[in-house]
């Protein structure tokens, strides 16, 4: 009898049912990753950590405001009062106003405004960005903004005297997304807007909605609020939307 016999056969880790495993073909989400004893298999926890830690790289990432110039022509880069990224993350106050030299370098233009901002993770709005100005198909001015948060919209909306701001942000990155950028439509914006007056799209990127969807969701959006005088709670998104599963 070999000493592994004496010993006892090893752990087979259990492996997940077929119907969850399946379920993985439709979704990122950690779903039928199976179990070893009480835990979970050492690869999924390993592939975990790993998640974990890109999404915490993902929030200290950097907007490369030339990099997006390059490809969107030179618009300009403001700045939020928030002087660096711990001041970011520690006081959200200050990453929803704009310094008060930017606010007063800001033309008087009206109309609507595209507004990058790096948001939770500039590495989102760095990579779907320029995309989606593209995909608007629009001629907006388009103004860049550094450790911001959505409210600072309405601070440069108010200067610019716009009738709308789209925000593109990066999302608050996840588990199993670090790319995802959302966009913030705010009628008639100014200082003191609560996110209950925002119309929100969410989860643009490579695995989620694509910018072709986001932008005539927005262009939708922004009918309804022309019409309605309002953006938030009172424009419902009654958009006919595409099936699911085709």
């Amino acid at each position: 009898m070999s000493a592994e016999d004496e010993a006892g056969a090893a752990p087979v880790p259990r492996q997940p049912v077929t119907r969850w495993a399946d379920l993985r073909r439709f979704t990122q989400a950690r779903v039928g990753i199976g179990r070893a004893g009480n835990a979970v298999p050492t690869a999924a926890h390993l592939d975990f950590q790993e998640a974990h830690a890109a999404a915490r790289d993902a929030v200290w990432s950097a907007l490369d405001a030339e990099a997006l110039r390059a490809e969107l022509g030179p618009v300009p880069v403001l700045h939020s009062e928030a002087e660096d990224r711990r001041t970011y993350l520690l006081r959200p106050d200050l990453g929803r106003r704009l310094r008060t030299a930017d606010r007063e370098s800001l033309p008087r233009t009206g109309g609507t405004v595209i507004i990058i901002a790096d948001g939770l993770c500039a590495s989102g709005v760095q990579s779907q960005s320029v995309a989606m100005v593209r995909a608007l198909d629009a001629a907006w001015p388009v103004v860049m903004v550094q450790q911001a948060r959505v409210a600072i919209g309405d601070d440069i909306g108010e200067a610019m005297g716009a009738e709308a701001v789209v925000v593109l942000i990066g999302e608050r990155p996840g588990l199993s997304a670090q790319d995802s950028m959302g966009i913030y439509l705010t009628w008639q914006p100014r200082r003191g807007r609560t996110d209950a007056e925002r119309n929100c799209i969410s989860n643009i990127r490579p695995g989620g909605i694509s910018t072709a969807d986001a932008a005539a969701k927005l262009h939708w959006l922004l009918r309804g609020a022309r019409a309605l005088g309002a953006t938030g709670v009172a424009l419902k998104d009654d958009m006919t939307a595409a099936p699911l599963l085709e």
